[in-house]
């Protein structure tokens, strides 16, 4: 924690020494209050059964462009998603950005992550029709250990001609840390292990994006590797470096978005305690559909299946799979204020469930209601 908060500090005396004209600094932001209720469990440690609006959110961002290469800036994020969360400001991202020339740039700090087609965007609700995004591969009660991380990244893009399109990369290295008041270490703490400082290790990947020359179709893929150590007062734990896959497609047509993505992530998370050893192996494979249709100028309508299972284990098993339909809708009152509803149907447990919130065991099905309301500046 010490580091982001030096790291905040120096992002923002370097805004207010560079800023010499106030003019320059922009500022953005939102707000939401978010409500759940479904039929059987409960979902994302809220207490969703009995309907839940304990899911509050709010961010400040402010960048300052120094100078036409130069850029820093910083956003500062709380939320609160039922016990995960709470009043703590934190720092999502604080960064430098330094374009070298226009095809090349280098970027340092606690900078977002690219990660599939979303995950460097999943902190901006107002960018999306849905109220959650496929949980399949954005995890909301895990979403701030997989937006970013200590580090430094280059990017940048090619010209590959006017029948090729352009190609987009970025490669980064740096140092993750699990979210102290997130999904990981709430799980860890429902099986007996706690941890006073959050578990870390390096990382480091990459992302390839090429834009076709087909009108409004991107594909792409990235790949990441991630290892974790930490210990606690009943043990450590360790996960060695294990390598993330992601391959992905958008197409935007006019009114007509569509989307799909496939992630694989096999991993073993080895909790030690004196001279027991507790392996918990996971081979993820996870991928969603995607389609919305923008039906007038402030209804966007869409639907998306998401779909998680982890093939090391026994896939028949709800605890080992989820299968989420969702419809969604967006209305927009005005170019500031939002709303979105949702409805998913699950089949399976494997994500999304805690036992702290579920004493009594799951179903293994369910009806969720989703919805949302925002404002963004």
């Amino acid at each position: 924690m010490s580091k982001l908060v030096a790291l905040a500090l120096v992002c923002l005396s370097s805004l207010g020494l560079w800023a010499q004209d106030l003019e320059n600094l922009q500022f953005h932001g939102f707000v939401t209050q978010g409500f759940l209720f479904s039929t059987q469990n409960n979902y994302l440690t809220m207490k969703s059964s009995s309907g839940s609006l304990q899911w509050t959110e709010g961010a400040l961002s402010v960048n300052d462009p120094i100078s036409e290469k130069l850029r820093v800036g910083i956003q500062l994020h709380m939320y609160q998603m039922g016990e995960i969360g709470g009043p703590n400001v934190l720092v999502d991202w604080a960064s430098g950005d330094y374009k070298i020339n226009e095809h090349l740039g280098v970027r340092g700090g606690k900078i977002k992550l690219p990660l599939g087609l979303f995950n460097d965007s999943q902190d901006v609700d107002s960018l999306f029709l849905w109220t959650l995004l496929p949980q399949a591969n954005y995890p909301d009660d895990n979403r701030d250990f997989d937006l970013a991380m200590l580090g430094g990244e280059v990017y940048g893009w090619l010209p590959l001609g006017n029948r090729a399109g352009r190609m987009q990369f970025r490669g980064y290295a740096g140092e993750s840390r699990l979210d102290e008041h997130g999904g990981y270490l709430h799980s860890l703490a429902d099986v007996g292990f706690t941890f006073p400082t959050p578990p870390s290790g390096k990382a480091f990947g990459g992302d390839l994006r090429w834009a076709t020359p087909v009108h409004g179709l991107i594909v792409g893929t990235s790949a990441e590797t991630q290892g974790l150590d930490g210990v606690g007062p009943q043990g450590t734990l360790h996960v060695a470096p294990s390598v993330m896959t992601a391959y992905y497609a958008e197409w935007t047509h006019g009114k007509w978005y569509v989307a799909g993505e496939y992630w694989r992530l096999p991993i073993v998370w080895n909790l030690q305690s004196g001279e027991d050893n507790f392996p918990v192996q996971i081979d993820q494979r996870s991928w969603y559909p995607m389609v919305s249709y923008q039906a007038t100028k402030k209804l966007q309508v869409g639907t998306y299946y998401s779909h998680y299972i982890n093939k090391a284990a026994d896939t028949s098993l709800p605890e080992n799979y989820s299968k989420d339909w969702t419809l969604s809708g967006r209305f927009n009152f005005n170019s500031n204020f939002y709303a979105k509803m949702e409805v998913h149907i699950l089949h399976g447990t494997g994500i999304g469930y805690y036992t702290s919130t579920n004493p009594d065991g799951l179903k293994p099905n369910s009806l969720l209601l989703a919805s949302r309301v925002g404002f963004t500046f």
